[in-house]
């Protein structure tokens, strides 16, 4: 009789709850959601590789075509090679300046870390301009390098102010994770600074060197705009796949080198997601932070190294500026405004603009509630292992996606006929989504991130008081989590702005971004005005970031006074 009772009672409390099972159909949605935005354009795009104009299954002919053009099988090869030499030069360099930044005493360190930023909230093609101005044809420094700055050389250039300051926040991030013990120790055995820093400081910051590393090479395999602007006739993979798409208007090989254009950022991607399952915790509960001390040799040589790379990066920022003031390039260099009524250059003249910011408005808003309540529901979801799994790994896809690739996807996808969701096409919202999906990753590690710092007891005090889970998430998960929601939006209202590649096959003549507005111009020989707008876009970014530094300045120390207990 005890058995037979002890049966139901079993049966009852492994049941799911109304609250469980409402979370789980919420993970289920949130997998759909990332199956449209990444999944299936991914898988259209694959299968479109696979067929003729007409749309008929020919097999391996497309690749097949691919690799016996010599001129498309280059320009993999040149795509490599700029990939290893910028990231060859990037890295060593951040890893310096992140060195700098964390260990040693600099004066105005929070100046020569902003200045690091300030490349972020610039779109790529504006280096490949300001690189223009200083040594091309009509260059200023253009002996310097002979008039040679387009091609290889040029691309490079550009990409190591484009990368450095993503290579810069995972090296410092790095470095700041220090025990001084183990410095107290190698000093007190005599060790000299050289073995102490092979032996110490490199081995302490080796994953952070590798993640930099495949960042940056991702980077620049799969950037657009810099190689449009200042590559010349040195094609890569980015402006083959622009070129049969736009140009030649043949979706097949356009499908096929996107493929192969994928190929090399998964494999990056794979590389970092196995370095950083090795790695282990530097700090312990023992461990005793590393604060530099003033030494006079070290601290004047990084000041003067900080100084050197930050004067490089106002160089491109401040030539591009200047630039876009000129009226007439080289022979006029009087100053004018002329270069900002953009109606001049483009058809939408600063309608572009407005796009972009509502945009990336649309981007930071939807985006920020579907990351952060997608990774509420895969963190805090009860069981259902393998469908959270599934969410998982979509959520991680976009990051191994370059931005070419993915718009490229969605054209085979959302603009096919027999798809129910045709109807966003050519609209603003396929371009939000688009923004989303690609940026997705980041955001998504961000959240799970501060939702894993809070103590579990919360749901569980909620619990045993019957407090709806939903209330629990409003009123105290939302709140301590404000400041990483903000960084979130931010981030994906940054990369709204400034993202060329992955919009750049799905924009109609309504929805033109200022990024692409740019190009175009830029296309069309005016540089001065494309320059103009890319001044616009930076100075937009960062006056947004400013506001978002005052927010977290201001009104966090209000909003979270817990924090300071």
């Amino acid at each position: 009789m005890s058995l037979a009772a002890a049966g139901p009672l079993k049966a009852a409390t492994v049941r799911p709850s109304r609250e469980d099972v409402a979370m789980r159909l919420g993970v289920v949605a949130l997998a759909a959601i990332l199956l449209t935005m990444v999944g299936l354009p991914l898988w259209a795009l694959l299968a479109k590789g696979f067929q003729d104009h007409e749309g008929r299954f020919v097999g391996l002919a497309n690749y097949a075509a691919y690799f016996a053009t010599p001129a498309l099988f280059n320009s993999a090869l040149n795509s490599f090679e700029v990939a290893a030499i910028s990231t060859l030069i990037v890295v060593p360099l951040a890893f310096l300046y992140a060195y700098a930044l964390t260990r040693a005493v600099l004066p105005a360190r929070w100046l020569f870390q902003g200045i690091s930023l300030i490349p972020i909230f610039a779109p790529s093609l504006l280096p490949g301009i300001a690189l223009i101005y200083l040594f091309g044809t009509q260059g200023f420094f253009k002996a310097l390098v002979g008039g040679q700055i387009y091609g290889m050389k040029g691309i490079v250039i550009a990409q190591v102010f484009y990368c450095f300051p993503h290579a810069v926040l995972i090296l410092t991030t790095a470095l700041r994770t220090a025990d001084a013990r183990l410095y107290e120790a190698a000093d007190a055995l005599g060790a000299s600074k050289l073995r102490v820093f092979l032996t110490v400081t490199l081995p302490g910051a080796k994953y952070g060197v590798i993640s930099a590393a495949m960042v940056v090479f991702t980077l620049v395999i799969t950037d657009f705009g810099v190689a449009k602007v200042i590559g010349g006739n040195f094609n890569v993979l980015a402006t083959d796949v622009y070129k049969q798409v736009i140009g030649q208007q043949n979706f097949s090989m356009g499908a096929v080198v996107g493929m192969v254009l994928l190929l090399p950022a998964a494999l990056a991607f794979t590389v970092d997601r196995l370095v950083q399952r090795r790695q282990v915790a530097l700090l312990t509960a023992r461990a005793v932070p590393l604060v530099p001390k003033p030494k006079l040799a070290r601290d004047a040589f990084f000041t003067v190294f900080c100084v050197v790379v930050s004067v490089g990066i106002l160089s491109i920022i401040g030539m591009a500026a200047w630039g876009s003031l000129i009226k007439y390039w080289p022979y006029n260099l009087s100053l004018t405004w002329a270069n900002y009524r953009f109606e001049a250059f483009d058809a939408n003249g600063w309608d572009s603009y407005f796009n972009s910011i509502r945009m990336a408005l649309w981007a930071a808003t939807a985006g920020t509630v579907l990351v952060f309540v997608g990774a509420w529901l895969t963190e805090k979801t009860r069981g259902f292992g393998a469908m959270r799994g599934v969410v998982q790994l979509l959520a991680f896809l976009p990051m191994a996606v370059p931005g070419l690739v993915l718009g490229l996807g969605y054209i085979f996808f959302f603009n096919a006929p027999s798809n129910p969701l045709n109807f966003l096409y050519a609209t603003m919202a396929i371009l939000v989504i688009n923004t989303v999906g690609h940026f997705y990753t980041v955001g998504h590690l961000t959240a799970t991130t501060a939702l894993k710092q809070i103590d579990p007891e919360f749901e569980a005090v909620s619990a045993s008081l019957k407090v709806p889970v939903w209330r629990t998430f409003l009123r105290v998960t939302v709140p301590i989590c404000l400041p990483v929601i903000l960084d979130i939006a931010i981030y994906l209202f940054v990369n709204a702005m400034t993202t060329v590649s992955s919009v750049i096959f799905l924009y109609s003549p309504d929805t033109k971004l200022a990024s692409v507005a740019a190009l175009n111009i830029e296309e069309a020989g005016t540089t001065a005005a494309a320059a103009a707008l890319c001044v616009v876009i930076v100075l937009t970014s960062a006056a947004v970031k400013g506001l978002h530094l005052l927010a977290d300045r201001f009104l966090f120390d209000r909003l979270q006074a817990w924090r300071r207990r």
